[in-house]
């Protein structure tokens, strides 16, 4: 059966799930919002919806009468529009508000993993900062800070010194930078290792990780600067061995599916895990309860399957039939991103070089902040701006051709770094 399939999203996460969906050989139609200009060349897109217009989306579903609603940022996931569509009779990917609390509140998270022993660092949770503060004065330093709610995955501190961290619950919890998010904090130990990301399908009991990637969030060369949405991703990671996938399964992912059931929170959609391979064996460091991005972008081209088929079966409860299956080569994405981002930046120039992408099957242009303009040009809309991708037969390989194609394209303040996958590289050539 053919379907009618509405994307709700408009960055380069949804892309991906776009090119993704036109893949598939039961996707008829395939509409999108708000979508970017990226997305408007392969699905009918309305720009003038929010993804936290409820009652927008749910009319346009209606009047478009699609088959099936793929909810992908965490904001409408967290705000319960998975609910919405369902109780309108709608067909729908991702999981419903009560699940989606695994990223929505990282004071609950942490305290699922606490009760259900599921290993990540030491922590402490704070609703006042008085009370953060007088325990920071006997902590071990480094020491992270995390805003509780949503924060565009940036209210991550990593604090160095004791001024650094007072300085950063003043931030979090009095200047309420990343807004209501802050209004509880976490406080945990700082773990060394390696950090891996795995995504996984689940279904409500059954879990189907998918390929392992690796993300750069830091603006700079060299993890210097502020955090970030992602910079650049890779996949696979080197690091995720055999070994740690096994540890994994057992250990982390499908304890994660079982202790959601259990709290009456069954999980249906992707889990991001955010892992570090720590001395003692990998711990989660985060959850988010979507397709990361851009690890979205490096993953979901190296899968075989037919995302409709994996869809429909993580809705059906039916995911244990499904072999989830990745190509043995590697994929490397580069952000193009405006200068100043993520702090302040201009947006409206024109990008040009994007038709080298057409025909070509192992590369890759994501958009994740373009628009029209009025004159019909493709331009910038925001900090991160596009996620060239590229494939190649090895790691090697698929970053150098992903820097090539980075050169393809160009606009006014584009900005990109220059060593995403490089250290991996010379780990692999050691």
């Amino acid at each position: 059966m053919c379907m009618k399939v509405l994307i709700v999203g408009g960055g380069g996460r949804e892309h991906a799930v776009a090119v993704s969906m036109k893949k598939s050989s039961r996707v008829d139609a395939l509409y999108c919002v708000p979508g970017n200009a990226g997305i408007a060349q392969i699905a009918e897109c309305d720009p003038s919806i929010g993804v936290m217009e409820f009652d927008k989306i749910i009319a346009y579903a209606k009047e478009k009468a699609v088959d099936m609603v793929f909810v992908a940022p965490d904001d409408p996931l967290a705000g319960g529009l998975v609910d919405l569509l369902e109780a309108e009779g709608f067909r729908v990917f991702g999981p419903k508000k009560r699940a989606a609390i695994l990223e929505a509140s990282k004071a609950f998270s942490k305290d699922l993993m606490k009760k259900y022993h599921i290993p990540t660092a030491e922590y402490e949770i704070f609703d006042s900062s008085e009370k953060a503060l007088a325990y920071l004065e006997h902590a071990k330093m480094p020491i992270v800070l995390k805003a509780d709610g949503l924060a565009l995955g940036k209210g991550v501190l990593i604090c160095n010194t004791l001024e650094e961290a007072k300085a950063g619950v003043k931030e979090i919890m009095q200047d309420k930078h990343f807004g209501s998010a802050g209004d509880k904090l976490v406080i945990e130990e700082f773990m060394t290792g390696r950090e891996v990301s795995v995504l996984a399908f689940v279904d409500g009991k059954t879990i189907k990780p998918m390929t392992s990637a690796q993300d750069h969030k830091r603006a700079k060369d060299g993890d210097e600067g502020l955090n970030t949405g992602g910079m650049g991703n890779f996949s696979p990671s080197p690091f995720y061995t055999k070994e740690v996938d096994e540890f994994c399964r057992k250990y982390i992912y499908q304890p994660t599916v079982d202790a959601m059931a259990a709290e009456g929170r069954e999980f249906k959609g992707v889990i991001f895990f955010g892992l570090m391979l720590t001395a003692e064996g990998p711990k989660v460091l985060e959850y988010n309860a979507r397709l990361g991005d851009p690890e979205a972008q490096v993953v979901l081209c190296r899968m075989k399957n037919d995302i409709m088929d994996v869809v429909d079966a993580c809705i059906d409860g039916t995911l244990d039939q499904v072999d989830l299956v990745f190509e043995e080569d590697a994929a490397v994405c580069v952000v193009l991103a405006s200068e100043g981002y993520p702090v302040s930046y201009e947006k409206g120039f024109e990008i040009t070089g994007l038709e080298k992408f057409e025909g070509r099957s192992d590369y890759y242009c994501f958009h994740a902040g373009s628009k029209f303009d009025d004159k019909g040009r493709i331009v910038t809309n925001g900090g991160r701006v596009l996620g060239v991708t590229a494939r190649g037969r090895t790691l090697k390989e698929a970053r150098a051709k992903a820097y090539e194609a980075a050169e393809w394209v160009n606009f006014a303040n584009k900005y990109m770094r220059h060593d995403i996958a490089k250290s991996v590289e010379d780990v692999l050539a050691e």
